[in-house]
């Protein structure tokens, strides 16, 4: 049985996954001659990775996702704790970043380098934290809770908006969020002029 917390999970994954590396695609391309566009779009994908995966998707799985599965997976625990470990930081991480593209972007190319590293080694962090949850918490979650158990969680997960995940975005200051990314970014990974 597919649980809406668990599709929940998995598209605002996918739509996580998908901005991350658009950040990457955008980050190769560099700002060629369109330096303004190229800063306001990546601040904005960052914005969108503060604002949605930080502050709504990881507090759910914190607070009931995990807790839940450690109770009929006590296997999981490891996982867990690394995984709570990421979510502790991961505030503080995307704060960094912003504040090495605003380095990059006021001080000049002598600050690339840090923002370029730092993007780099945030993707591949988050994108690891994510398969973690997908082989291992989310599994166990399938197997091993109770239909109690599901109607909290898909209740909870439910109400997430996530612009980039829902059918029903968060109402019109995401839309424009989401709309400035994708008509701003340089195709192919927006709208925006190549």
């Amino acid at each position: 049985m597919d649980h809406t917390a668990l599709r929940v999970i998995r598209d605002e994954h996918a739509a996580l996954s998908a901005m991350l590396r658009s950040m990457l695609m955008l980050l190769d391309r560099g700002p060629m001659d369109e330096p303004e566009t190229f800063f306001n779009v990546l601040r904005a994908m960052l914005f969108y990775i503060d604002e949605f995966p930080e502050r709504l998707h990881h507090p759910k799985e914190s607070d009931l996702l995990f807790p839940k599965v450690v109770r009929v997976a006590p296997e999981t625990m490891a996982a867990v704790e690394r995984l709570e470990r990421d979510h502790m930081s991961g505030e503080q991480n995307v704060r960094n970043l912003q504040h090495e593209l605003t380095a990059w972007e006021l001080l000049g190319d002598t600050r690339r380098a840090g923002f370029e590293v730092a993007a780099r080694k945030y993707v591949a962090f988050y994108l690891e934290h994510m398969r973690l949850e997908e082989s291992v918490i989310l599994p166990a979650a399938a197997k091993g809770l109770a239909s109690a158990d599901w109607l909290e969680l898909d209740a909870a997960f439910a109400t997430n908006c996530d612009p980039l995940a829902s059918p029903n975005p968060p109402g019109e200051a995401f839309e424009r969020l989401f709309t400035r990314i994708v008509t701003k970014a340089p195709a192919p990974i927006g709208l925006g002029a190549s």
